[in-house]
Order: C-alpha cells, then sequence, then structure tokens
C-alpha cells in the first residue's frame, strides 16, 4: 500500500469517526448534559473550605562544626532519595498528629473519639516538597478558617518537637552505649598492661612507652649480627679476588705477564707506569729498521740496550708484584676466619635475644593496639558529649500559617469545565459503544455483505405520501431509482408480481409500496396495488377508501376481481383492499383462489405489488412471497440487527420465493453523509410530470385492465 493509499484510508477512519458523533449528537448531548448538570449540583452543594500552610525547613541531624573531626571523622548525616518521602510520613504519623489533637483539644471540638479525630485530621492534612529546595509544604484544607490555620501550625510544631525528642532519645542511648563500652575497654588495657609488666620483670626488660625505643635493643643485636655477615662476606670476595691475580700472574708467559700486570689496578705497581714506555721505545726501534737503519745503527743500537733495561725492570717488578699479592693474600685469610667467628658469636646473640624478647613484644603490642582502642573511644564519647549541646537545629518554620481570605475548594469553573470535558468523553464514549454494540444495518455494503443481494434504492427520512404532494417533489427521485433497479434487476420480463416485506412493524414497507406504486403508474406502468397484510392493512388509508370489500371477499365468496379493484386517484394506478380481517390469513392466503388470483392480474396489469405483515412476526408474509414472482425486502436504517435481517432473506428464500434486493428505507441523509450522493441533486436532476409521463409511457407493456360492466365507477372511490 502506497502512501497516498494510506492517507486515503487514514482519511475514511477519520470520516467514519465523524460519522458516529453525528448519528450519536443525541446521546452525547444528553450525556454532556446530565454529567454538567451533576457537576453544578455537585459543586453547588460542596461546603467551602480554607486552606492555610506552613512552610519549613528539614535537614538531616549535624553539628554546628566539627571539634574532634580530624580524629573521629564527620558524623553529618546525608539525604537520601527517600528522605523527603519519609519525612511526609513522619509529619502525618499517629504520634505526631496525636499531640495535635491534644494540643487543640480537636476530639472534643469535633465532637467525636481521638480514633475519628485522627483520621479527619489525616484527611486534611497535605505535605508536599517545593520543588528545587529542601522546604516542605504542610497545608491543611478544612471548612473553618480559623481551623485551619491553628491546625497548621499545630502540625509544623508537633512535628518540630517530636523529631527533636526521637533524635534525642537516639543520642542518649548512643552516648550511654558508648561510654559501657569505654569502661569495658579499660578494663581489657589494665589487665594487658598488669600482663606486660609482669614479663618485663621476668625478662629483665625495660618498657618505653615510646614504640621506636621499644624495639631499639632486638634491632640493634639484629643489626650486629647482620653486619658482622656482610663483612666476611666482602673479606672472602676479596679474598677470592686476590687468589685469582695470583694464580693468573703464575699462569702466563712473559710477555702476557707483562699485558696482565700493566692491566692490575694495585698501588706501586711499576709495571703499570713502565710498560707502556717499553712498547712506545720498542715501536720507535721497529720504526727506525722499517727507515734502513740496520742492527748495528748506533741509535738502534743504543735504543735497543735502554729496550733490553726497561725489560729486565719489568720483571722485577713483576716478581715483586707476586710477592706483594701473596702477602695481602695472607693478610685477608686471616682477617676472613676473624670476621668467620665474630659472626658466628653474633648470629648466636642475636638468636638468643629474639627468643628472650618475642613473648614480651607480643604483650607490649596487645596493651598498646587496646590503649588505642581506648583512646579512639574516649575521644568520640567526647565528641558526641560536645555534640549533643551543639547540635543546630534540624527543622526551621520559614513560613508560619496565616488566616486565609477566600475558600480555595470548590473551584466553580474548573468544576464546571471539568464537567463539561468528562461530559463530553463520557458522552462520545457512549456514543461509540453504542455503535460497537449496535449490529443494525448502517451502510449499503452492510447489506450487501450480509445479505448478498443489492441495494435497489436509498429512502430519505420523513418522506410523504408523494401522491398528496407536488409533482416536482425531489423525493420522488428516490422511488425512480428504485423503479429502475427494479427494472434492471428482474430477468424476467414476465416476472412482474412483487411483494413487498419486511422483518418487523414500522419499517415503512405499506409507504414504500404506496409510492413505487405511484411513481410506476406515473411512468406509464399500469399498476394494482394488492393489500396482503390481513393484519393490520394501510392501503385503504393512503387513499381514504373504504375497506369493507377487497381481497378477503374475493378469497371467500365467488365475487368477480373487478369487484374488488377500485380506480385510485392517480392515472394508471389500482387498488385492491385487504377487506374483512380473517380469523385464519394464512389459511386464506395459501389457497388455489388466491394464485389463481395473482396469475390473473400478472395478465392484466403491466405491475403488481402485493403489501404483506412482518415475516418475522406471523407466516402470512412467507405464503404472499411463495405466490408472487420477486420480493422486495425493506429495512430500515439503523433498526434490526443484521442476524434478523438475515433471517428475513432466509424466510424468504426457505418457502422458494426470489427476493430482488432491498430497500434501504428512512436514512438520516443529514447525519449520515455518506449517503448524500444518492439524493444531493435531486432537486436539480427532477424533472416535470409531463416529461416523465412522455419519456417512459410509449415504452410500457400494451397491457390494460380489462374492463367490464361492474367496474367500479368514481364514485365507487370512496
Amino acid at each position: 500500500m502506497n502512501f497516498t493509499e494510506q492517507q486515503k484510508e487514514a482519511t475514511l477512519h477519520a470520516f467514519d469517526y465523524w460519522q458516529v458523533i453525528k448519528n450519536r449528537y443525541g446521546i452525547i448531548l444528553l450525556t454532556l448534559s446530565l454529567v454538567f448538570m451533576t457537576a453544578s449540583v455537585i459543586t453547588y452543594v460542596m461546603p467551602e473550605k480554607y486552606e492555610s500552610s506552613a512552610v519549613i525547613q528539614v535537614k538531616p541531624r549535624g553539628k554546628a562544626f566539627e571539634p574532634l573531626d580530624k580524629v573521629t571523622g564527620s558524623r553529618i548525616a546525608m539525604m537520601t532519595p527517600q528522605f523527603f518521602g519519609t519525612e511526609f510520613e513522619i509529619i502525618k504519623s499517629t504520634n505526631s498528629l496525636i499531640r495535635v489533637i491534644k494540643q487543640l483539644d480537636l476530639a472534643n471540638k469535633w465532637e467525636t473519639n481521638n480514633e475519628q479525630a485522627l483520621n479527619i485530621l489525616k484527611s486534611i492534612v497535605k505535605t508536599d516538597n517545593i520543588r528545587g529546595t529542601d522546604l516542605i509544604s504542610i497545608t491543611v484544607r478544612y471548612t473553618e478558617k480559623d481551623d485551619a490555620r491553628d491546625i497548621a501550625a499545630e502540625v509544623a510544631e508537633a512535628y518540630r518537637n517530636y523529631r527533636e525528642e526521637t533524635e534525642n532519645a537516639s543520642l542518649e542511648k548512643g552516648i550511654s552505649e558508648l561510654r559501657k563500652a569505654v569502661q569495658a575497654q579499660e578494663d581489657e588495657t589494665q589487665e594487658a598492661y598488669k600482663d606486660l609488666t609482669t614479663l618485663s620483670r621476668i625478662k629483665d626488660l625495660i618498657y618505653y612507652a615510646d614504640r621506636t625505643t621499644a624495639n631499639q635493643g632486638a634491632l640493634n643485636e639484629d643489626q650486629s649480627a647482620i653486619f658482622a655477615l656482610q663483612k666476611y662476606t666482602e673479606l672472602q670476595s676479596e679474598m677470592i679476588q686476590l687468589e685469582s691475580q695470583i694464580k693468573s700472574l703464575l699462569q702466563f708467559n712473559s710477555e702476557d705477564l707483562l699485558v696482565f700486570a700493566a692491566g692490575l689496578d694495585l698501588p706501586d705497581n711499576i709495571i703499570k707506569v713502565l710498560y707502556p714506555q717499553y712498547l712506545q721505545l720498542k715501536r720507535e726501534i721497529d720504526g727506525l729498521k722499517a727507515n734502513g737503519y740496520g742492527n748495528k745503527h748506533p741509535t738502534v743500537v743504543s735504543n735497543q740496550q735502554v729496550l733490553d733495561t726497561m725489560h729486565a725492570q719489568l720483571m722485577e717488578g713483576v716478581v715483586n708484584l707476586r710477592m706483594r699479592l701473596q702477602g695481602q693474600f695472607d693478610m685477608l685469610k686471616q682477617r676472613l676466619a676473624q670476621a668467620e667467628l665474630k659472626k658466628d658469636e653474633t648470629k648466636k646473640d642475636a638468636l638468643e635475644r629474639s627468643i628472650d624478647t618475642r613473648e614480651y613484644l607480643e604483650a607490649k603490642r596487645n596493651f598498646e593496639q587496646k590503649q588505642d582502642v581506648l583512646d579512639t573511644m574516649k575521644l568520640k564519647l567526647t565528641s558526641a558529649e560536645i555534640d549533643k549541646n551543639m547540635t543546630e537545629p534540624t527543622i526551621a518554620v520559614h513560613n508560619y500559617p496565616a488566616l486565609p481570605d477566600s475558600p480555595v475548594s470548590p473551584n466553580i469553573p474548573l468544576n464546571l469545565a471539568l464537567g463539561l470535558v468528562v461530559g463530553l468523553v463520557f458522552g462520545v464514549g457512549i456514543a461509540f459503544f453504542l455503535e460497537y454494540i449496535d449490529t443494525s444495518v448502517k451502510s449499503l455494503e452492510d447489506v450487501e455483505r450480509y445479505l448478498q443481494v443489492p441495494v435497489l434504492a436509498v429512502i430519505p427520512k420523513d418522506i410523504g405520501i408523494l401522491f398528496k404532494q407536488h409533482g416536482m417533489s425531489p423525493d420522488a427521485e428516490a422511488y425512480r431509482i428504485l423503479r429502475t433497479n427494479i427494472e434492471f434487476n428482474r430477468k424476467n420480463p414476465e416476472a412482474n408480481s412483487i411483494t413487498v416485506v419486511s422483518g418487523g412493524a414500522g419499517e415503512g414497507k405499506s409507504t414504500t409500496l404506496v409510492n413505487l406504486a405511484y411513481i410506476c403508474a406515473q411512468g406509464g406502468y399500469t399498476t394494482l396495488m394488492i393489500d396482503g397484510d390481513l393484519r393490520r392493512p394501510r392501503l385503504h388509508t393512503f387513499f381514504d377508501i373504504n375497506n369493507s370489500v377487497g381481497l378477503t371477499n374475493y378469497l371467500t365468496t365467488e365475487l368477480m376481481l373487478e369487484d374488488v379493484i377500485l380506480q385510485s386517484p392517480v392515472d394508471n394506478l389500482y387498488l385492491m383492499p385487504s377487506g374483512l380481517l380473517p380469523a385464519d390469513a394464512a389459511g386464506i392466503l395459501n389457497s388455489r383462489r388466491m394464485s389463481d388470483l395473482i396469475e390473473d392480474v400478472k395478465q392484466r396489469f403491466d405491475l403488481v405489488l402485493v403489501d404483506s405483515p412482518p415475516i418475522l412476526g406471523v407466516s402470512d408474509a412467507s405464503v404472499l412471497a411463495s405466490e408472487v414472482d420477486l420480493t422486495i425486502i425493506v429495512v430500515q436504517h439503523r433498526k434490526l440487527p443484521r442476524n434478523m435481517l438475515m433471517r428475513v432473506k432466509q424466510a424468504v428464500e426457505n418457502v422458494g420465493g426470489h427476493v430482488i434486493g432491498v430497500v434501504l428505507n428512512n436514512v438520516d441523509i443529514r447525519s449520515d453523509s455518506q449517503y448524500e450522493y444518492y439524493t444531493s441533486y435531486y432537486n436539480y436532476y427532477t424533472p416535470a410530470d409531463s416529461q416523465l409521463t412522455s419519456a417512459i409511457a410509449p415504452s410500457r407493456s400494451s397491457k390494460k385492465v380489462t374492463t367490464s360492466p361492474s367496474e367500479p365507477k368514481d364514485s365507487d372511490l370512496y
């Protein structure tokens, strides 16, 4: 479905809703009036009420300042999301409001007991949080302005006193419990101190109040053992290094030994100084030889002598270095033995000292922990006692109740406006509810969907008898449409006998038959109307004709047909009245003579229209439907349920009748605008009577009424 189709469907639904409102506007107006009148009466009888309010600020309990905050931490309470809701309940609690009742003596003033006065008080006291603030509004609405003011003021005062009492009681209880805890902690601390002094005497240890000094002896012992171990380790590492250097000096050859000795960083190491000079001189000699100087050259010889002298000095230095390292190694070995002995001694002393002081230290730590707890508890007790005397007010009244000038209830404009709105809503709701439960025929689609037959015509509401109106009346166009649709929907041109039935009484079948007969006669048809309603005949009343002789006389006597057919004031239109009403109408109609009558008049007239009683009430209509060729069902708009209309059609078909279509009668086109297109052009297209006669009469059948000497004269019509 594209957007255009969706938009059309939405428009159609909106039109349907508007149509329901138009159809049921009477119910809507009635409901609106009733609700509005009810609201007006209730507003009139409601007692006047006055309103007075007190505005208070409510804060969690806290101290003006925190003298011991650094020690104990802040105790100022925080507002939770449920804070104001809780306070609202406290304000309206029994314990708070009972104070108001006693203070103002409301039970005697209202001539009731305390329980009923409490219920009344809860119903007139309203609490609310002023948006965006920490303020609470306490509002009292009552019939007496003085009482409203006094109650609002007393509720605020009672709430403040009640909360202060409960908070002080809670604080007193907390302080009392804290005192007990401090006393118990003092006893435990004293016992721990006794245990500490006993161990101090046994272990011969001195108690130091300073925690750092208390463990200094054990700490010094531990440090001595650690220092001795470190010293032993350093000497051992140094000895290993010297031993390695000595072994290296022994394993290298002469040249490599010089290189190794020159790299040792030792005091008085002459090799480290001479060896670079030795290498420099050796490179100079090699340079002279490279420049062509021979081994015998004086310069080469002198330099070679110096080089040999330096080599001898270097070798002597290596020997001296080895001896020096060996001496250092022997001395270091002795020091290492002494350090090992010292290490073992300090380790033994530290172990013995640790065993002696461990139990003492545990007792000391237990005492000090208990002492810390006791000190903290004492500080908290002191803080709570100061808090009790320095607590700032948690409730402050910022707006005292005033005497109201005018009543706030009832609000007449608001109540009447609400009455109008509620009445309109209820009216529309009832209208749609009635529309929902209404299963009557509302549209052409309903008829064609449920009855499966076409709608031959839509007859507007309040159409009268056409032959009594002006010939140019636009109402006649609906019946011309009916006449045309009958012509096109009957398959056999010889099927010219038609009965008009309805489901119930008062649906307009007789009026429809008379007007249809008039239009057909006006169009050139020789038309006969037979009043087959032998229960409540009506056709003779439309023409002011005597009903003493008619159908029943013909069926029960030997009267001729011409004796019971009367000429109406309209050309081509004839009437057979019902005659005297019989005891067994169905038996008379269900006879051979009735069948012969139908066959006879079919030959004499172009169109035979038979009126019948309601088909659901009696069996006469079913008999007539079986005798004639076609049946038209007249359905009054928005009257009978759909299932009853389906039974009407079924009743016709069960006796062999053929339903040619439905006439939707008594449609209010002013409210049901969906039918306007059926009648909107009646005035424009309605032709004159002469035009109708000249245009249609030549095409009609040549059947004429057979006359005889007994044919009724004009004087017989009345």
